[in-house]
């Protein structure tokens, strides 16, 4: 042992170092994962709907430094995102919904949750938010100004999102619950950006850009607190309130996504996006449900 002289000693204590730098952040993870499951279901809701916000905010900041982006690359996440969203609807929400209630509640549910998203659709003026340089306003003819129906139909798109996280906690399936916040997380990546570029693109400012991108997700929590208090109010609404969130969102995502994410005519990369998207939220929700 003395013969290994001080390179021994130096390369044996840079070893503990590690070993004792891993063991605080396991013991550091454990505490804030136990922290977190301390959380009432509203909490719990609330804390991860602000991550799928700032994921979105995060998603935007490209803004500040380019104008555009390759209009494939935008079709692919746009693509990714649909798919995250209806594999969230079939294994995070439909799945867990028949469980729960058969499968009455859960067709009554997704009906319900599509119905509401059309009457919205068809009674509220509003504008794609995904590439709204490309998009023509829908609902009741106004002059509204331009931000003022990209809001409206940032709420329409991202408030079943926000739902949906909100009625799996409500549900007290933790696992699940947070495999289904990861997926919204990382589909809102790209949503940010698919409407902050093309708005940086017409001459707005980086960071009345930035702006309008991050503000698509600020809904969310709103939803997530109110989805998780329905249900505790009444657990008899559980599967009808997670069939609902998976009807209003693929409503979303039929009506919306898949349209403005084949515009262009270049199909494949946007399903290509979408299989990718599908397999990584089923993978999710597998393995963390």
């Amino acid at each position: 042992m003395a013969g290994r002289g001080l390179p021994w000693i130096a390369f044996r204590q840079g070893a503990l170092t590690v070993e004792a730098r891993q063991d605080c952040e396991s013991a550091w993870a454990a505490h804030m994962l136990e922290s977190f499951r301390s959380l009432s279901p509203v909490s719990q809701a609330l804390v991860a709907t602000t991550g799928t916000y700032l994921l979105t905010a995060i998603g935007t900041l490209p803004v500040f430094f380019f104008k555009s982006a390759p209009r494939r690359l935008m079709d692919g996440m746009m693509g990714f995102a649909g798919g995250v969203m209806v594999a969230a609807s079939c294994w995070s929400l439909l799945v867990p919904a028949i469980a729960s209630g058969g499968v009455a509640p859960a067709a009554i549910g997704v009906l319900a949750g599509g119905a509401f998203m059309y009457l919205a659709d068809q009674m509220l003026p509003h504008l794609h938010a995904e590439f709204p340089d490309e998009a023509k306003s829908e609902g009741p003819p106004v002059v509204w100004r331009r931000p003022t129906l990209l809001m409206l139909a940032m709420t329409l798109h991202n408030f079943p999102e926000g739902l949906a996280v909100g009625v799996s906690y409500g549900g007290d399936e933790l696992g699940a619950a947070t495999a289904l916040a990861i997926g919204i997380g990382l589909q809102n990546v790209p949503e940010g950006l698919a409407i902050a570029l093309p708005l940086r693109r017409s001459g707005m400012s980086r960071g009345r850009a930035f702006f309008w991108g991050q503000l698509s997700a600020a809904v969310e929590p709103i939803a997530g607190v109110l989805g998780a208090s329905l249900v505790l109010v009444s657990g008899a609404l559980l599967p009808y309130g997670m069939a609902a969130a998976a009807g209003a969102m693929l409503y979303v995502v039929v009506e919306e996504l898949i349209p403005e994410t084949v515009r262009s005519g270049e199909t494949d990369v946007a399903t290509l996006g979408f299989i990718v998207g599908f397999t990584v939220m089923m993978s999710l929700d597998n393995v963390l449900g």
